[in-house]
């Protein structure tokens, strides 16, 4: 039996180690994701989805080996999610309603990366997994107040009803106006880099490449993009970004254009400086700065990092010809704003060098309004192979598979409002022993931490090489996490509209300290949605300012008045986003909400809200403990206010007396219960089988796999009429199409409603 210092001794090591796990600037490891993150996007406040690429991994589902999974924030724990098809270097994107689609992948797969068994990779019979080229996925996520096995709460992946016109594999995503994703480019399948040498078939590369663009929902005809012609090689998950005027910027290979999705009008704009390389795998951290009222909602798009490495070094679809691993990363930062308002033409200009040159490095845009740059390498480029053009033999290979080396366990944090010269700091901030190159992920969480996960530069699924498969996530705490006081809101809408009539937020007098008038003056109500995330980018990532004024009252509460969303959709596309009050640099926990009607298509606009004028109270004051101040300087102090933690030994010596008075009780009636406890009182939660309505388990689906799998069958026609308006999974009036609709529509061969 422990002594009472023992049990006090025991309770101070616990507090000390929850104190550390929230220290500004750490960076905590807090479980295992079960599958290695190489994709991740915040389903809601308790849940991040997480995809893998099909690959042995030792978590198992249904009798083969797990590729998806879900993380609850709240518990730190993974549960496997079944998905039918290869998600490999898929895309992603948030739909109007809240739910997720992902697009593409590549052919099915076996051990160590073999052609799928059957069909020459349309299935595999031992991980078990479909063609994932013209996947669409649709997931609605769930909380845990809803039951997570239920078909709702499931991947709703199924080729042969839902799907891409084309094969995509390293496609881009992006959301436009009206909801609908624009879907552009990328492989047919697997390789380093899209095209063969010589290049005498830029556009179709014997068939390897896909240079169209379409649409989801379906617009008409995929159709020929001229972009990823001229930039043939080094096309894959461009980087695109939606402008105001509906155009968007896309940079790919050293091109940059603002495209037309209405007309296909391509507009030249200039090349990217230093012939540096941002896309795939070339893999550089590029984010849209902050849209605030202060620059009028203009983007301003930021890119960081990459590769300067010379065109015949970069080989073609088997490999590179050069030794990556030796190239140093590029450390150069560029800005462009596509669309000035001043009459001037968009032109690159250079910002401050980034500490040290990364690729796959990757911008995670804070509420605070600063970007963190996490994961990546000081050398060479994403991607992995076997050999290259200077090593033929794979046992040569110094880091295994993997085309990079130097990990960056660093963080660094760029300051667009500091002064030239200033915007790049690291001090304070921790590093990480855990290598995070190829196939690594990063999310903002709703707390304003940072997870961080994935890595795995391999072919299949390897545990003992350089750079291993990596299935530990950890946390980041960003500089605010040294506040003593946290702000805290109430009021938020569930949704915002484009214009119209302003909403109230009431912060209480505990959320800040000192003046009431000074607090209220620098306190902003921001949107922030973290995106898709996946090789080193957060497609769909984006944050917004909403206009705000606020009345300070005589109770010491501060009443936000807040402005809706621009009445632009395409400053900020319908979808979900996190709301964050922003008090001295120091955010609340987000709240999650959505813009927009929550449908595909034109979506409503109003005027512009019209805000009352600030009101101030002179005598009014905070009783927080010490907001402290914001990321701006970069602090990263880390300290705990000394009230905090005296109440928390306190509390922590009062409970650990409870807990000595209860444990001999406990002994005595563990002994009575044991042999009258009921076999099933408590188990681990089974996941589901197939994640589909009937009662279909995954190994009924065997026969239809096959079916599917025979050369003879259509097996990646899609039966869904791609041409006829979108139903989300709330069911909408007007619409004929909803994957998780329980009543009515046709019966799928393996038993989904449909």
């Amino acid at each position: 039996m422990f002594t009472p210092v023992a049990w006090l001794a025991l309770g101070l090591a616990a507090f000390s180690k929850l104190a550390a796990a929230q220290q500004a600037g750490s960076i905590v490891q807090v479980g295992s994701t079960q599958v290695s993150a190489m994709m991740m996007f915040l389903g809601n406040e308790e849940m991040v989805y997480i995809l893998d690429k099909t690959e042995g991994n030792a978590a198992q589902i249904d009798g083969h080996p797990a590729w998806g999974a879900v993380w609850d924030i709240n518990t730190h724990t993974a549960q496997v999610m079944e998905v039918l098809t290869n998600t490999f270097c898929a895309s992603g994107m948030h739909l109007p309603n809240g739910s997720y689609a992902t697009f593409g992948g590549n052919s099915a797969i076996g051990p160590l990366g073999a052609t799928g068994s059957v069909g020459s990779g349309s299935y595999d019979a031992t991980y078990q997994d479909y063609d994932g080229r013209k996947a669409i996925r649709i997931l609605n996520p769930c909380t845990s107040a809803n039951d997570m096995s239920s078909a709702q709460c499931q991947w709703y992946d199924d080729v042969a009803v839902l799907s891409m016109q084309k094969q995509r594999w390293y496609s881009a995503a992006e959301a436009l106006g009206d909801g609908t994703i624009a879907l552009i480019g990328g492989f047919v399948s697997g390789g380093y880099i899209n095209r063969n040498t010589p290049n005498t078939d830029p556009e179709y590369e014997g068939g390897a490449a896909e240079p169209t663009y379409e649409f989801y929902p379906s617009r008409g005809a995929a159709t020929v993009m001229n972009f990823m012609i001229t930039t043939s090689g080094l096309n894959s998950y461009a980087h695109t970004y939606l402008m105001p005027s509906g155009n968007m910027l896309i940079q790919a290979n050293i091109s940059t254009i603002l495209w037309n999705p209405d007309t296909n009008v391509e507009t030249p704009l200039p090349d990217m400086p230093g012939g540096v390389a941002r896309v795939y795998p070339a893999s550089g951290a590029v984010a849209m700065l902050p849209l605030t009222p202060a620059n009028n909602y203009n983007p301003t798009v930021i890119f960081c990092g990459g590769t300067d490495m010379p065109d015949e070094y970069w080989g073609n679809y088997s490999y590179p010809n050069y030794n990556t691993w030796t190239y140093p990363a590029s450390k150069d930062c560029q800005r462009i704003t596509p669309e000035p308002t001043d009459g001037s033409s968009p032109v690159y200009v250079q910002d401050d060098d980034m500490l040290e040159g990364r690729t796959m490095g990757q911008f995670i845009i804070l509420p605070d309004g600063t970007l963190l740059v996490v994961n990546g390498g000081l050398n060479g480029t994403a991607g992995y192979a076997q050999a290259t053009g200077q090593t033929a033999l794979f046992g040569l290979m110094p880091y295994g598979e993997s085309l990079a080396s130097g990990p960056v366990g660093t963080p660094a944090i760029y300051n667009p409002n500091m002064p030239a010269g200033s915007r790049w700091s690291n001090a304070g901030l921790g590093n990480t022993n855990v290598a995070r190159l190829y196939h690594s992920s990063a999310l903002l969480m709703p707390d304003a931490s940072v997870m961080i996960a994935g890595s795995n530069p391999n072919i299949d699924v390897n545990l003992t090489t350089t750079f291993p498969t990596t299935y530990t996530a950890e946390i980041f705490y960003p500089p605010y996490f040294s506040a003593s006081t946290r702000p805290t809101f109430s009021g938020a809408p569930q949704t915002l509209s484009y214009g119209g009539n302003s909403f109230d937020l009431t912060v209480p007098s505990t959320a800040y300290s000192g003046s009431g008038n000074a607090a209220a003056a620098n306190t902003t109500v921001v949107l922030l949605r973290g995106g898709f995330t996946t090789h080193a980018m957060n497609m769909g990532q984006r944050y917004l300012q909403l206009n705000s004024t606020y009345t300070v009252n005589s109770d010491n509460s501060i009443t936000l008045h807040v402005a809706q969303v621009p009445p632009n959709p395409n400053i900020f596309t319908p979808g979900p986003t996190l709301m964050f009050v922003v008090i001295n640099g120091i955010p609340s926990n987000g709240t999650m909400v959505i813009v927009g009607n929550g449908q595909v298509g034109t979506q409503p606009t109003q005027a512009a809200t019209v805000l009352p004028a600030s009101a101030q109270n002179p005598s009014a004051s905070g009783s927080g403990s010490g907001s402290g101040s914001g990321s701006s300087s970069n602090s990263a102090s880390g300290s705990i206010h000394t009230g905090a933690i005296v109440g928390a030994v306190i509390g922590a010596i009062a409970v650990i007396g409870i807990l000595g008075a209860l444990f001999g009780i406990f002994v005595a009636r563990r002994r009575r219960a044991a042999s009258r406890q009921h076999p099933a009182a408590a188990y681990a939660m089974r996941a589901t089988g197939d994640g589909f309505g009937g009662g279909a388990s995954r190994g009924g689906a065997t026969d239809d796999r096959a079916r599917h799998s025979d050369s003879t069958t259509a097996w990646n026609a899609s039966s869904a009429n791609l041409h006829s308006p979108y139903r989300d999974a709330y069911a909408r009036e007007g619409a004929d199409y909803d994957p998780y609709n329980p009543d009515g529509g046709a019966q799928h061969s393996i038993g989904q409603r449909i």
